[in-house]
């Protein structure tokens, strides 16, 4: 299998057949293009995205430039701020991202676990020749045409094989499934399937059934939150045109997306009360045809009073190097305020302060540095809710 690695911002010049390079291109992990200048060279960029996956026969790692535990804080503090914030102090980031994940994955299981498979009620739909719960007549007259036996019942059945469960059996599974995940937490992660061998098994292609935190899966709280994230990093055969891909990545955009939205909700909460909305609708024009979702608006009495948009880099499309500028701006017109805030990640974009001609608007730009420790990295958000 050929293997490759390159770093987040990097690109690797690597010996492909056409066929390899094809694929790699169209699997939407990395972009891979022939060298102009050495035959059989193909020169391999990632897509935002870090982990690792394989694409055919060749195994991608997309290295993260952001230390591993900076990386988990961000995804479990967007996951959940309150449970996971400490988790990666106890986990051993020295074998990579993958390894940590699995690592994370198995801790908070077997604490899930600990008291034993929580159990819930579900309601069931049968046929049964003994009456259970409540005959369903609309199904009885429509499937037995006025037959007495079998009986279509629905009752309440008593039982582990709930939601709860079936996600964390379902990331577990996914994460068994990746390459090197290390033979500690394959051990671990193998005996944690073994204690829901009692649960169903999700079928390929469905989603996550849901779940609804209360008082009594408390402490399955911060293990499905991550079980959610292994979920959606994970991908099991998916199949651009003819190109299958499995593997575990990361969405670097939007995990900062995420992480902004979550901490500067919070502190806007804790410091000026009011209520904060991500993916916010707004329309451009009179007519309400242009519609806009900043990612996070915070309102006062009702009333929009700061508008924040997340960019883990600044996005520069062919002929508009300043698209994030204007598309604040839009922002600010229609919501009818006078500043508006973008938050880069540090060295992706500079921090710069913009007032627009003969409107008066004013654009800021913020720069977080994701290298700092997580008590640092959530100060600079308090600074710039500060400015809100």
């Amino acid at each position: 299998m050929t293997r490759i690695q390159v770093a987040e911002t990097g690109q690797a010049r690597v010996l492909l057949t056409a066929e390899q390079g094809r694929r790699l291109d169209e699997s939407g992990v990395v972009q891979a293009r022939p060298s102009p200048y050495e035959s059989g060279v193909w020169e391999v960029t990632p897509r935002g995205r870090v982990g690792v996956a394989r694409v055919g026969d060749a195994e991608v790692w997309v290295t993260p430039k952001l230390p591993i535990d900076r990386l988990l804080f961000l995804v479990g503090y967007a996951a959940d701020p309150k449970g996971w914030r400490d988790e990666t102090v106890r986990l051993d980031v020295r074998d990579g991202l993958i390894p940590a994940i699995a690592q994370a994955l198995w801790r908070q299981a077997e604490r899930a676990l600990s008291q034993g498979l929580l159990q819930g009620y579900r309601t069931i739909e049968e046929s049964s020749y003994v009456l259970r719960g409540r005959l369903r007549e609309g199904d009885q007259l429509r499937r037995r045409h006025g037959r007495v036996i079998p009986m279509e019942i629905r009752h309440d059945d008593f039982t582990v094989d709930i939601a709860e469960n079936q996600i964390l059996l379902a990331a577990v599974t996914r994460m068994l499934a990746v390459p090197r995940i290390g033979s500690e937490p394959r051990r671990r992660l193998t005996a944690l399937r073994r204690r829901l061998a009692e649960v169903t098994s999700l079928v390929r292609g469905t989603a996550l059934p849901r779940w609804h935190p209360s008082r009594l899966n408390t402490r399955y709280h911060t293990a499905l939150r991550l079980a959610e994230i292994v979920w959606r990093a994970t991908s099991p055969e998916q199949a651009p045109g003819s190109t299958a891909t499995n593997g575990f990545l990361f969405d670097l955009p939007k995990i900062f997306e995420d992480f902004v939205t979550v901490a500067v909700s919070e502190e806007l909460r804790a410091r000026f009360g009011g209520a904060a909305y991500p993916q916010y609708h707004v329309h451009l024009d009179e007519a309400f045809a242009v519609r806009m979702k900043p990612d996070l608006v915070w309102e006062l009495a009702g009333i929009p009073h700061a508008v924040i948009d997340a960019k883990y880099k600044q996005e520069k499309p062919a002929g508009y190097p300043d698209a994030d500028l204007y598309q604040m701006l839009a922002y600010c017109t229609a919501l009818r305020l006078p500043r508006g805030h973008l938050i880069y990640a540090k060295g992706n974009a500079s921090a710069a302060t913009h007032v627009v001609r003969h409107a008066g608007i004013e654009i800021i730009c913020h720069a977080l540095d994701l290298d700092a420790e997580p008590e640092a990295i959530l100060s600079q958000v308090s600074m710039i809710v500060t400015d809100v």
